[in-house]
Protein backbone atom coordinates (compact mmCIF):
# COMPACT_ATOMS: atom_id res chain seq x y z
CA UNK A 1 0.00 0.00 0.00
CA UNK A 2 2.75 2.22 0.97
CA UNK A 3 4.76 1.60 -2.16
CA UNK A 4 1.55 2.51 -4.19
CA UNK A 5 0.50 5.25 -2.41
CA UNK A 6 4.12 6.35 -3.75
CA UNK A 7 4.08 5.51 -7.08
CA UNK A 8 1.18 7.57 -7.87
CA UNK A 9 2.58 10.71 -7.20
CA UNK A 10 5.66 9.97 -9.35
CA UNK A 11 2.97 8.79 -12.43
CA UNK A 12 1.82 12.52 -12.35
CA UNK A 13 4.90 14.12 -12.12
CA UNK A 14 6.13 12.52 -15.28
CA UNK A 15 2.83 13.43 -17.40
CA UNK A 16 3.23 17.32 -16.68
CA UNK A 17 5.56 17.97 -19.84
CA UNK A 18 1.98 17.07 -21.45
CA UNK A 19 0.20 19.55 -19.69
CA UNK A 20 0.31 23.09 -20.85
CA UNK A 21 2.63 25.48 -19.13
CA UNK A 22 1.22 26.86 -15.70
CA UNK A 23 1.48 30.83 -14.60
CA UNK A 24 5.05 29.66 -12.93
CA UNK A 25 6.35 27.49 -15.64
CA UNK A 26 10.29 28.33 -16.29
CA UNK A 27 10.86 28.04 -19.72
CA UNK A 28 13.99 25.93 -20.76
CA UNK A 29 16.60 26.79 -23.03
CA UNK A 30 15.02 24.60 -25.77
CA UNK A 31 11.95 26.52 -25.60
CA UNK A 32 13.65 29.88 -25.43
CA UNK A 33 15.21 28.98 -28.66
CA UNK A 34 12.03 27.44 -30.25
CA UNK A 35 10.41 31.05 -29.55
CA UNK A 36 13.50 32.73 -31.72
CA UNK A 37 12.86 30.42 -34.74
CA UNK A 38 9.30 31.39 -34.36
CA UNK A 39 9.98 34.80 -34.65
CA UNK A 40 12.23 34.64 -37.68
CA UNK A 41 9.28 33.78 -39.53
CA UNK A 42 7.65 36.81 -39.15
CA UNK A 43 8.67 39.00 -41.96
CA UNK A 44 8.58 42.72 -42.68
CA UNK A 45 7.11 43.58 -45.50
CA UNK A 46 7.17 46.71 -47.26
CA UNK A 47 4.93 46.58 -50.18
CA UNK A 48 2.07 48.68 -48.96
CA UNK A 49 4.14 51.35 -48.93
CA UNK A 50 3.29 53.67 -51.80
CA UNK A 51 6.66 56.78 -53.27
CA UNK A 52 4.67 59.50 -51.34
CA UNK A 53 5.02 57.12 -48.10
CA UNK A 54 8.50 57.66 -48.81
CA UNK A 55 9.24 61.37 -49.51
CA UNK A 56 6.66 62.26 -46.96
CA UNK A 57 9.07 60.23 -44.86
CA UNK A 58 12.51 61.74 -45.65
CA UNK A 59 11.22 65.38 -45.58
CA UNK A 60 9.21 64.39 -41.90
CA UNK A 61 13.02 63.63 -40.89
CA UNK A 62 14.47 66.42 -42.81
CA UNK A 63 12.37 68.74 -40.29
CA UNK A 64 13.26 66.72 -37.73
CA UNK A 65 16.96 68.00 -38.01
CA UNK A 66 16.22 71.29 -38.73
CA UNK A 67 14.18 71.63 -35.55
CA UNK A 68 17.10 70.01 -33.76
CA UNK A 69 19.71 71.87 -35.32
CA UNK A 70 17.36 75.31 -34.55
CA UNK A 71 17.07 74.24 -30.71
CA UNK A 72 20.80 73.73 -30.98
CA UNK A 73 21.99 76.70 -32.05
CA UNK A 74 19.73 79.00 -29.65
CA UNK A 75 20.25 77.29 -26.64
CA UNK A 76 23.95 75.65 -27.17
CA UNK A 77 25.64 77.68 -29.62
CA UNK A 78 23.30 81.26 -28.26
CA UNK A 79 23.04 81.91 -32.03
CA UNK A 80 20.03 81.04 -33.50
CA UNK A 81 20.01 79.78 -37.37
CA UNK A 82 16.98 82.17 -38.44
CA UNK A 83 17.08 80.01 -41.63
CA UNK A 84 16.33 76.61 -39.81
CA UNK A 85 13.07 77.81 -38.27
CA UNK A 86 11.63 78.85 -41.52
CA UNK A 87 13.11 75.60 -43.30
CA UNK A 88 11.08 73.76 -40.74
CA UNK A 89 7.98 75.19 -41.89
CA UNK A 90 8.58 74.76 -45.51
CA UNK A 91 8.72 70.84 -44.70
CA UNK A 92 6.11 70.91 -42.61
CA UNK A 93 4.19 71.90 -45.48
CA UNK A 94 5.32 69.06 -47.24
CA UNK A 95 4.41 66.85 -44.85
CA UNK A 96 0.69 67.97 -44.53
CA UNK A 97 0.12 67.95 -48.51
CA UNK A 98 1.87 64.59 -48.78
CA UNK A 99 0.30 63.27 -46.07
CA UNK A 100 -2.76 64.30 -47.26
CA UNK A 101 -2.18 62.29 -50.29
CA UNK A 102 -1.65 59.41 -48.14
CA UNK A 103 -4.88 59.52 -46.16
CA UNK A 104 -7.02 59.60 -49.38
CA UNK A 105 -5.56 56.41 -50.55
CA UNK A 106 -6.11 54.85 -46.57
CA UNK A 107 -9.36 56.40 -46.63
CA UNK A 108 -8.25 58.29 -43.47
CA UNK A 109 -9.69 61.72 -44.00
CA UNK A 110 -12.88 62.79 -41.57
CA UNK A 111 -15.32 61.57 -42.70
CA UNK A 112 -19.03 60.94 -40.82
CA UNK A 113 -20.86 57.62 -41.67
CA UNK A 114 -23.81 57.75 -39.24
CA UNK A 115 -26.36 58.52 -41.96
CA UNK A 116 -25.59 55.96 -43.85
CA UNK A 117 -26.62 53.35 -41.30
CA UNK A 118 -30.22 54.49 -41.75
CA UNK A 119 -30.44 55.16 -45.18
CA UNK A 120 -31.46 51.85 -47.63
CA UNK A 121 -28.51 50.33 -49.54
CA UNK A 122 -29.15 51.84 -53.22
CA UNK A 123 -29.78 55.44 -51.89
CA UNK A 124 -26.64 55.07 -49.52
CA UNK A 125 -24.98 53.87 -53.06
CA UNK A 126 -25.88 56.72 -54.96
CA UNK A 127 -24.24 59.22 -52.24
CA UNK A 128 -21.47 57.52 -51.96
CA UNK A 129 -20.60 57.41 -55.85
CA UNK A 130 -21.21 61.31 -55.59
CA UNK A 131 -18.81 62.17 -52.88
CA UNK A 132 -16.50 60.26 -55.00
CA UNK A 133 -16.88 62.59 -58.08
CA UNK A 134 -17.10 65.76 -55.62
CA UNK A 135 -14.20 64.39 -53.71
CA UNK A 136 -12.12 64.14 -56.88
CA UNK A 137 -13.53 67.28 -58.70
CA UNK A 138 -12.51 69.44 -55.60
CA UNK A 139 -8.65 67.57 -55.85
CA UNK A 140 -8.23 68.78 -59.59
CA UNK A 141 -10.30 71.82 -59.02
CA UNK A 142 -7.15 73.13 -56.41
CA UNK A 143 -4.63 71.40 -58.45
CA UNK A 144 -5.56 73.93 -61.38
CA UNK A 145 -5.83 76.85 -58.59
CA UNK A 146 -2.37 75.63 -57.21
CA UNK A 147 -0.10 76.11 -60.33
CA UNK A 148 -2.40 79.63 -61.43
CA UNK A 149 -1.21 81.00 -57.69
CA UNK A 150 2.70 79.43 -58.66
CA UNK A 151 2.26 81.82 -62.15
CA UNK A 152 1.42 84.98 -60.11
CA UNK A 153 3.77 84.68 -57.39
CA UNK A 154 5.80 82.29 -58.15
CA UNK A 155 9.09 84.34 -57.81
CA UNK A 156 8.83 85.27 -54.65
CA UNK A 157 11.80 84.94 -52.61
CA UNK A 158 12.09 83.19 -48.85
CA UNK A 159 12.57 85.45 -46.06
CA UNK A 160 15.88 84.70 -44.88
CA UNK A 161 17.51 82.52 -47.87
CA UNK A 162 16.57 84.70 -50.39
CA UNK A 163 15.52 81.22 -52.10
CA UNK A 164 12.32 81.04 -54.82
CA UNK A 165 9.15 80.31 -52.83
CA UNK A 166 8.48 78.48 -56.00
CA UNK A 167 9.84 75.33 -54.71
CA UNK A 168 7.43 75.35 -52.03
CA UNK A 169 3.98 75.94 -53.88
CA UNK A 170 5.31 73.40 -56.17
CA UNK A 171 5.57 70.09 -53.06
CA UNK A 172 2.08 71.39 -52.66
CA UNK A 173 1.01 71.55 -56.15
CA UNK A 174 2.50 67.83 -55.98
CA UNK A 175 0.76 67.01 -53.16
CA UNK A 176 -2.76 67.78 -54.41
CA UNK A 177 -2.15 65.98 -57.64
CA UNK A 178 -1.29 62.79 -55.79
CA UNK A 179 -4.68 63.13 -53.50
CA UNK A 180 -6.50 63.72 -57.23
CA UNK A 181 -4.93 60.46 -58.43
CA UNK A 182 -4.95 58.62 -55.52
CA UNK A 183 -8.82 59.96 -55.22
CA UNK A 184 -9.66 58.48 -58.98
CA UNK A 185 -8.17 54.71 -57.70
CA UNK A 186 -10.25 55.13 -54.75
CA UNK A 187 -12.83 55.45 -56.55
CA UNK A 188 -12.67 53.61 -59.13
CA UNK A 189 -12.48 50.54 -56.65
CA UNK A 190 -15.30 51.72 -54.70
CA UNK A 191 -17.17 51.22 -57.91
CA UNK A 192 -15.69 48.23 -58.36
CA UNK A 193 -16.73 46.37 -55.25
CA UNK A 194 -19.97 48.21 -54.54
CA UNK A 195 -19.31 49.89 -51.68
CA UNK A 196 -16.54 52.63 -49.34
CA UNK A 197 -15.87 53.25 -46.56
CA UNK A 198 -18.39 55.02 -45.83
CA UNK A 199 -21.33 52.19 -46.54
CA UNK A 200 -18.92 49.46 -44.72
CA UNK A 201 -16.30 50.67 -42.27
CA UNK A 202 -15.94 47.25 -41.21
CA UNK A 203 -14.33 46.36 -44.30
CA UNK A 204 -11.49 48.99 -43.76
CA UNK A 205 -10.51 47.95 -39.87
CA UNK A 206 -8.01 45.67 -41.60
CA UNK A 207 -5.97 48.81 -43.18
CA UNK A 208 -5.21 50.42 -39.23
Amino acid sequence: MYSNAKAAPMAAVSHTPDRPPGPHHVASVDEIVHSFEEADHHEVSLAGYQPEDWICLAIFWAMALLVFLQFFSRYVLNDSYAWTEELAVYCLIGVVFLGSAMCVRACRHIQVDFLYRYLPKPVGRVLSTLIDILRTAFFGYAVWLTYRYIVLVGDEPMTTLFWNKAYVYWVALAGFAMMFLRSLQVSLRNWRQGYSILENPAAYESLD
